[in-house]
């Protein structure tokens, strides 16, 4: 049988017939020659990498490696991780590893934490590839000092007491992000801030202890759910989010803990976000409005607090869930959108299917902001669109109504209000304008055309006096003020002080009398704590008729301007009534379990609404820790606060964390 190679035979011919082959036992001159010059290259090349190794080139492997470092870093700095700590021993390495993280703590760079962040996370996964793998390190052995009168299980012991600590200075580098920055005239306070008052300092302690009590039982009743009902001791299950488990009150009080100084419970919160928040497979329809102010503004503001890029990322992908609602003719974006189909839709009830002036005005701060931080502009291009569309619009009177169909971009219903479905909208427009800076000029514009609208066309005086700002409806005044609208006393003396002019005097008048006539919308009340909305009428002012009105449902709007206006004015009353509040809370609000609303704040003895709203530890208890602080806590020259009371920082603020 014939047999074939893999490899082509060559078989030589003369003259037709084939000639013998025959095997050559030397080389050619040639084939000689080019041996010869390989060998010559592979010496030169070993000789000369044995007399350049760093052992010999003088000076040790340490200097050697330092040299080409140094070069490296001249060329590109930037580029570079910290040089290798230099030193003769492990000892030196721990001592190294202490200072680098005492420097970090007191003098944080937050343009480089992001990148320390990602450092850690590489470090981390390695380690656990290695753990995968079944990879075991030698442990190294230590030169310590130890006497020789000492057992051997003595030095044993002090040896791994010495690798422990190691150990732990590695470990405390995964929760660096974490550590509040110190004081400096840099970095602005974000705790700390007790009152030189020690009045002050004790009722500021009392509202620690009021968070501490709602979120331990939050913890120990509702973990994970959406908020408390600590009547029933359960987690409530008909909020706005439905009984999807989004953690709502973790996310909106996680910023508040920070800022009080409750770093154990701070922890806890951040660490069931970043294993168990997720909006992936979820089948509801979210309001794109409460969405965005308490999950993407929570969020951001603990990335802002802490550096801890797991709070941005996660903000990011709640706003990605939110961007289909954008999908209109207009650009104004819908309502509610369903999580996992993208679909969206406005509520029934509104004007013929349009949108909501305080929901779609109402995501301006935290849009921009996750643009600059992410260094994705889709964010600012939304809301930025969405202003020049309703920028464009004639507005009767120069007001705004509360109703914009998304597909035609026609008003709808000629209803304003600086309450429900409008409030915050008016927010937005000065706050933006802070947050940017003061650069964004329209914003501010806007601002100052809407109010001056706002205040010849709603604002009212009673018979005795007070201020209030009054619905208007087609033209016809309602003589009705919300709940909500009690944050303009606190609004309208931002924007007074912010740019002095002409004006400020007369808009600081305002503030003072709108904030006043919502505390007595409070203390015209058996317990002290105001109505969800109240009228004026020949017979009554600042009083609730309606069964619906008498609610207190733990809202912080007229703390909120209690805040502001303290901060604007230093006058004490606000700090009174403020503490008045605290004690009327204590005792109609709190219960053994968390802290409930009321249905009716006319009754010496009302019965409990059975809901701890999670607002309640984003802004309430939060307004009321910085009434009481000094002013250097989250100063207003460095800080914004959105519709849910979570602090993003201004331009120019260290805190601002900009995507590079």
């Amino acid at each position: 049988m014939a047999t074939t190679s893999i490899l082509p035979t060559y078989q030589r011919f003369l003259n037709g017939a084939p000639v013998p082959s025959s095997t050559r036992r030397s080389f050619r001159t040639r084939e000689k020659h080019l041996i010869l010059l390989v060998f010559l290259t592979f010496g030169v090349v070993c000789f000369g990498g044995f007399f350049f190794l760093p052992e010999f080139a003088g000076g040790g492997t340490v200097n050697s490696v330092f040299k080409v470092y140094r070069h490296m870093q001249k060329a590109g700095p930037d580029l570079l991780i910290p040089a290798p700590p230099q030193g003769d021993g492990i000892n030196d390495i721990t001592n190294k590893i202490g200072v680098v993280r005492h420097d970090f703590i007191k003098h944080p760079d937050p343009h480089q934490i992001e990148d320390k962040a990602k450092l850690l996370a590489k470090i981390e996964q390695d380690l656990e590839m290695d753990k995968k793998h079944q990879k075991v390190l030698e442990r190294p052995d230590f030169n310590i000092n130890i006497h020789p009168s000492i057992s051997s299980s003595m030095k044993s012991e002090v040896k791994q007491k010495t690798i422990d600590s190691i150990i732990g200075k590695l470990e405390l580098a995964e929760t660096i992000i974490t550590v509040p920055p110190a004081e400096s005239s840099r970095y602005p306070l974000v705790t700390g801030g007790e009152d030189k008052d020690p009045v002050s300092r004790k009722r500021r302690n009392k509202v620690k202890e009021m968070m501490k009590h709602a979120w331990d039982n939050y913890v120990r009743y509702a973990w994970g759910k959406n908020e408390l009902r600590p009547v029933s001791r359960r987690g409530h299950t008909a909020s706005i989010f439905g009984s999807a488990n989004l953690g709502a009150t973790i996310i909106d009080g996680l910023d508040t803990l920070y800022i009080m100084g409750l770093h154990e419970e701070f922890k806890q919160g951040r660490d069931w976000i970043a294993e168990h928040f997720n909006l992936d497979g979820l089948s509801a329809d979210l309001s794109v409005f409460e969405t965005n102010i308490r999950f993407v503004g929570g969020l951001l503001t603990c990335f802002a607090l802490t550096g801890d890029v797991m709070f941005r990322d996660k903000a990011e992908l709640v706003a990605q869930k939110l961007l289909p609602a954008f999908q209109t003719q207009t650009g104004i974006p819908y309502s509610l959108i369903n999580i996992k189909t993208g679909s969206s839709r406005n509520y029934g009830w509104a004007s013929g299917g349009a949108s909501i002036l305080s929901e779609f005005g109402t995501l301006h701060l935290e849009f921009t902001y996750l643009s600059d931080v992410t260094g994705d502009q889709t964010y600012r291009m939304k809301v930025d669109n969405v202003r020049q569309v309703i920028r464009g619009l004639e507005k009767p009177r120069g007001l705004y109504p509360n109703y914009l169909n998304p597909k035609t971009g026609n008003w709808g219903q000629h209803h304003m209000s600086m309450g429900a479905l409008g409030d915050s909208f008016y927010e937005y427009l000065l706050k933006a304008w802070i947050q940017s800076g003061k650069e964004d000029q329209e914003a501010r514009q806007m601002y100052d055309d809407a109010m001056q609208a706002a205040i010849s066309h709603m604002l009212r005086t009673s018979q005795s006096g007070l201020l209030y700002f009054s619905d208007l409806k087609f033209d016809r005044l309602e003589h009705k003020m919300d709940h909500l609208a009690c944050f303009s006393g606190g609004l309208i003396g931002l924007g007074a002080t912010t740019l002095k002019n002409h004006m400020s005097d007369k808009y600081m008048e305002i503030a003072a009398g709108v904030t006043n006539t919502c505390h007595e919308s409070y203390i015209r009340t058996p317990t002290h704590l105001g109505p969800e909305a109240f009228r004026f009428t020949e017979n009554i002012e600042a009083k609730a008729i309606r069964s619906a009105d008498k609610y207190y449902l733990l809202r912080p709007e007229t703390v909120e301007s209690y805040f502001y206006m303290w901060r604007f004015t230093k006058d004490e009353k606000y700090r009174e009534w403020g503490w008045d509040f605290i004690e009327a809370l204590e005792k109609y609000c709190r219960t053994p379990d968390g802290y409930s609303g009321i249905k009716n704040v006319y009754l010496e003895d009302p019965i409990k609404d059975d809901v701890q709203q999670s607002y309640f530890l984003a802004e309430t208890l939060k307004y009321l820790y910085l009434l009481f602080s000094d002013d250097n806590l989250l100063s207003l020259d460095d800080w914004v606060f959105n519709t849910e009371g979570h602090p993003l920082p201004n331009r120019g603020n260290p805190f601002y964390r900009e995507h590079s």
